[in-house]
């Protein structure tokens, strides 16, 4: 049996991408339930043959398209390491983009309401709740399993007495609650998106991707709703994709929210726009 060398060697060459490498030494190490760093202490190891089945399945998998993150059960966000499965999104870099411009616009020392709304992992909600200790936080998502999922991770990292959970579709499952912040990462990709059809997104739960003929149904109806929501001078923050910055924002002004505008990810491309509700509605 080859060593661990020439098992990453294989590997390799059975991966598409420019991450081939990295993503077999991950997968590699999950196998033998050894952290990353192991693996180069130890190349000349050869493992037991029932760790190398696991490896040469999960190779299989991935070749075969499945997302990476699924195979090894977490994806790290921000400060967080998440577990992660198909009935929620993967979390994503762009999305810290969000929770910047989020942790930008709530005090450190100040106790304040935030809602997380598509909550799926748990990864906007739990990482404000890391980073703002004063700050009561809810999270709301229409999938059951997506909502267990984001309540495990919260057990998991010792957030649970700090984040509360409801299940709902967008702003319905909070009920007549105000808060000082809503954020969210809806599904923006229209139906019938060629990028349906490549990569992760293939394997991801298509509730959490698509939303309506141009991508917009679930944006347009969480700005609808989310004044009666918000507190006075309260802030809705929310990702997009990248060519949705202007219907986005067009649709923040409509509403009556002000001092609209976008931020850029990055790769220069419009992903999260924001609006301020008033003191008074106009």
């Amino acid at each position: 049996m080859a060593d661990l060398r020439g098992l990453l060697a294989t590997a390799r060459l059975q991966l598409p991408g420019n991450e081939a490498g990295l993503e077999a030494e991950l997968l590699l190490a999950a196998a033998l339930g050894r952290p990353r760093s192991w693996l180069y202490a130890h190349a000349d190891a050869v493992p037991a043959a029932d760790a190398a089945a696991r490896f040469a399945e999960l190779i299989a998998r991935r070749a075969a398209g499945e997302p990476v993150a699924y195979l090894l059960g977490r994806r790290g966000f921000w400060t967080l390491e998440l577990e992660v499965g198909p009935d929620c999104l993967i979390p994503r870099p762009e999305t810290e983009l969000l929770l910047e411009h989020a942790l930008l616009r709530l005090p450190l020392d100040v106790p304040v309401r935030v809602a997380d709304l598509g909550t799926g992992s748990g990864a906007l909600a739990l990482a404000i709740a890391r980073e703002r200790p004063l700050a009561e936080v809810w999270a709301s998502d229409a999938s059951p399993a997506a909502l267990a999922r984001a309540r495990a991770n919260a057990r998991r990292l010792d957030l649970a007495q700090r984040v509360h959970f409801a299940e709902g579709d967008w702003c319905a499952a909070l009920g007549a609650e105000r808060y000082a912040m809503l954020v969210s990462n809806p599904p923006y990709l229209a139906e019938g998106d060629e990028h349906l059809q490549q990569g992760d997104l293939r394997f991801e739960p298509r509730m959490a991707l698509v939303s309506g003929a141009e991508g917009l149904d679930a944006l347009r109806a969480i700005i609808a709703a989310a004044p009666d929501h918000l507190e006075p001078r309260g802030w809705l923050l929310l990702e997009h994709g990248a060519g949705q910055g202007s219907p986005v924002r067009a649709l923040l002004g409509a509403r009556g929210f002000a001092e609209v505008r976008s931020m850029r990810d990055l790769q220069a491309h419009e992903r999260v726009s924001l609006g301020q509700w008033p003191d008074a509605a106009p």
